[in-house]
């Protein structure tokens, strides 16, 4: 069975990765840097402010700190360095099947690009859902963000689904906490509904 989804997921990453074209590598390189993503960093950090004004949303900027903190962490000392998995262009069983545009040595399973993001967006969805009528877009964002770690050649379409999960049952033991907080300091807001 394992093997099955190894097979797999190589071939769903050979397919996706060989999609790409050298006209397109430029953007794909500038859409996996996390700091060319501040922008958007900047609208959620608006509409937190904007809907609960500042110190609630002190409160909630440093759940997502935190979170993001304990999803990376965890993704790389739990994760990476247990299961040692080749990213796809270190894979010498890869070498003439695939676009290698960037190469890391480190290793591939999970990826921290697509737990940490998920994380912060299914965080920041669950906050804001019953303010923001169109917040189901922000999901673009680890989708966009994790195809371009695809597109590069520097992970496997099972890290980043993975990586999916993790961030997510992050985030929903970080909600646990930002509940009993938000309970506990801001007691007249309404009671956060996280699994809808």
């Amino acid at each position: 069975m394992l093997d099955f989804l190894l097979n797999l997921d190589r071939t769903v990453f050979l397919y996706l990765n060989n999609l790409g074209s050298e006209q397109w590598d430029g953007l794909w390189l500038f859409i996996t840097k996390q700091l060319n993503w501040i922008p958007v960093f900047l609208i959620f950090f608006y509409l937190i402010f904007k809907h609960y004004g500042w110190r609630h949303a002190l409160l909630i900027i440093g759940m997502v700190a935190l979170l993001i903190l304990i999803t990376d962490q965890t993704t790389n000392q739990f994760f990476k360095y247990r299961f040692e998995r080749l990213r796809p262009g270190s894979d010498p069983a890869l070498e003439g099947l695939m676009r290698a545009v960037k190469t890391s040595h480190t290793f591939s399973f999970i990826s921290g690009h697509a737990s940490n993001s998920m994380a912060a967006c299914f965080f920041l969805y669950t906050i804001l859902k019953s303010r923001v009528k169109y917040i189901k877009i922000m999901f673009l964002w680890p989708l966009i963000f994790a195809y371009s770690r695809i597109y590069l050649g520097l992970h496997y379409p099972g890290d980043i689904l993975v990586g999916y999960i993790w961030g997510i049952l992050m985030a929903l033991l970080v909600l646990q906490l930002y509940k009993f907080l938000r309970e506990k300091y801001f007691p007249n807001r309404e009671p956060i509904d996280i699994l809808t």
